[in-house]
């Protein structure tokens, strides 16, 4: 017997479609949501926690901005670079400038592992893409701090994570992310060589208009 015109249509679109999913990150995301809704129900005592979560329909989480807390600790992305595990050095990840300790997750986090290409750098927006690797469908780097171009929903999927960072039992908040103070102290510096340059060069224009109207 013929398979149904409407039916075929349909087993091919669901294969387009499952050929188009990424396995990993969609493994990911239901573990990160499973640790959240245990989390949820640890901290707030709700054994419900799970059902919104696991359905995608939880309301957020905020999360305190401490940033200017004279105790919390400030990392530059230079000493965050040093932090990925080698030669007995801790694993730190950052995200929307949050820095934390996910060492005791080595075995997802270490070199080789699934998550290892969050280690040592704030790539935020991978967190919402799900992009790991090179450019994503905007032409800018997969693991980079930026959230310029982000869905809505892209932007939802970062806060899931950064959640998930705050709330775990076994990670911990380090400090937030900086950038090095004498890279913005020679940032600057240049900025004024600039504005100099320009201003003489400026002045030096004037001066030959109006020695050009003089000889006229």
């Amino acid at each position: 017997m013929p398979i149904p015109i409407w039916l075929a249509i349909t087993i091919g679109a669901t294969g387009i479609a499952l050929a188009r999913v990424d396995y990993n990150m969609f493994f990911m995301r239901f573990f990160r949501d499973l640790s959240r809704s245990k989390a949820r129900a640890r901290l707030h005592n709700n054994k419900y926690a799970m059902i919104p979560v696991m359905l995608g329909i939880e309301k957020p989480i905020k999360i305190q901005d401490d940033i200017n807390a004279e105790n919390v600790m400030t990392i530059t992305r230079e000493q965050l670079e040093e932090m990925d595990g080698f030669d007995g050095a801790p694993l730190y990840l950052a995200i929307k400038g949050r820095v934390y300790d996910v060492s005791a997750g080595e075995k997802f986090y270490s070199e080789g592992k699934e998550y290892h290409e969050w280690v040592g750098k704030d790539a935020s927006r991978s967190f919402g893409t799900g992009c790991r690797g090179g450019v994503d469908r905007t032409g800018m780097d997969c693991l980079s701090s930026s959230l310029e171009g982000l869905t809505e929903k892209e932007l939802k999927e970062i806060d899931r994570w950064l959640e998930l960072y705050e709330t775990h039992d076994k990670y911990t908040f380090v400090g937030h992310l900086v950038d090095d103070p004498v890279d913005e102290i020679l940032e600057n510096v240049e900025d004024e060589e600039e504005g100099t340059v320009r201003e003489q060069s400026s002045g030096e224009t004037k001066t030959e208009n109006i020695a050009a109207e003089v000889h006229k």
